[in-house]
């Protein structure tokens, strides 16, 4: 192996302490954490740790000037084996590398990545919860170290992998608001990296929202200001007539894991699928007419999130129960099946998690 990893078992495991059947999600994290350092021009001391604090210094330039990207994606336990298993887990890092190459960061090796996303997760197995929907969620991360206060790329990076069993991101359907004044991305900027700062930028907007009585805002171009992009936590879908409609990936909108993964199961069950621009007047007018079947969005973290209303310069318009829905809560199936192993892996996404720590763990 090119790059060996070196393995600090934790002293304490948290795991007696986990509420199982109350999980806040991101709240409490497993006991260990994957973490490599790129130091003169190469990635070096790929190790296992206890999962805890890292001394850093307060100049480093990841805190000054936003070099700092993420990737989110999970860990399930096999309803026929009951191992645990990765989904699409390549996907994750062509993404954080394209992240990467945008915020002039080094690209991390896949080997560095998978290898330590397998060792977590097979040290961390115990972890994984057994409730529907729930499942561990892995966020690997990486991020500017040098201490140095001058704006240019940093020499220096720190990447991260850490856990955390999760529960249902929305237990509940999703109340939105369509943008009216922010704009969350431009053509030519960041929109589709998973930076930090893209993160950060929301974080007032969606606290206005919150205390309107909405859950998540729908963002809308920042050219035009009137094509739908994503929200905050998923990509959106709309049902019109019975034709499922997403906005194209662009460098504006995020390339969504989930996304992808379900316009393939959505074509394969018969669904007529549109990759393209949608105005917020279109879907407006279809609502108007009795022909906006639903809208639900996509994500690692909401999975499938239906949308029961949204609100547009002051207007609320309702969406129909969700028992009268018909792609939305199939397409949530479908990915939870697919994900746990409970369906024929026929477009062979599904990664057994390699069992390596079996020595370390006696």
């Amino acid at each position: 192996m090119k790059y060996p990893i070196s393995v600090e078992l934790t002293k304490q495991s948290r795991l007696a302490e986990v509420d199982f059947d109350n999980l806040i999600f991101g709240r409490v994290m497993s006991d260990h954490m994957f973490v490599a350092d790129y130091i003169d021009g190469e990635w070096t001391d790929c190790r296992i740790l206890p999962y805890g604090p890292m001394p850093m210094s307060p100049a480093i330039m990841g805190l000054h000037y936003g070099q700092a990207i993420f990737e989110g994606m999970k860990a399930n336990k096999s309803t026929k084996t009951g191992e645990p298993i990765l989904f699409r887990p390549e996907l994750h890092v062509e993404r954080l590398n394209r992240s990467a190459k945008r915020l002039a960061m080094p690209e991390i090796p896949a080997e560095i990545f998978l290898e330590g996303v397998h060792r977590l997760v097979d040290l961390d197995r115990d972890f994984i919860p057994q409730s529907e929907g729930s499942a561990l969620y892995l966020r690997p991360h990486m991020f500017a170290t040098d201490a140095y206060l001058g704006v240019r790329a940093s020499d220096t990076y720190r990447f991260v992998i850490m856990s955390c069993p999760v529960g249902p991101y929305y237990p509940k359907p999703v109340k939105i608001k369509v943008a009216e004044k922010y704009v969350r991305a431009f053509p030519g900027g960041v929109g589709f990296a998973k930076a930090a700062g893209n993160y950060a930028a929301t974080l007032a907007p969606a606290l206005e929202a919150k205390e309107q009585g909405f859950d998540q805002i729908l963002w809308l171009d920042g050219k035009e200001f009137k094509y739908l992009q994503e929200c905050g936590t998923m990509n959106i879908f709309v049902v019109i007539d019975g034709k499922v409609i997403t906005p194209p990936t662009t460098d504006a909108i995020l390339a969504g894991i989930t996304r992808d993964s379900l316009i393939h199961l959505l074509k394969d069950k018969g669904f007529e699928v549109e990759e393209r621009n949608i105005s917020i007047q279109e879907v407006i007018e279809a609502h108007q007419a009795g022909k906006l079947d639903e809208m639900f969005g996509s994500g690692t973290a909401a999975v499938i999130s239906h949308i029961s209303d949204f609100s547009y310069k002051g207007k609320n318009f309702e969406l129909s129960p969700i028992q009268g829905r018909k792609v939305g809560p199939m397409a949530k199936k479908l990915i939870q099946d697919y994900k746990v192993d409970a369906v024929e892996d026929t477009f062979n996404w599904l990664l057994p998690v390699r069992t390596t720590n079996k020595e370390l763990s006696k």
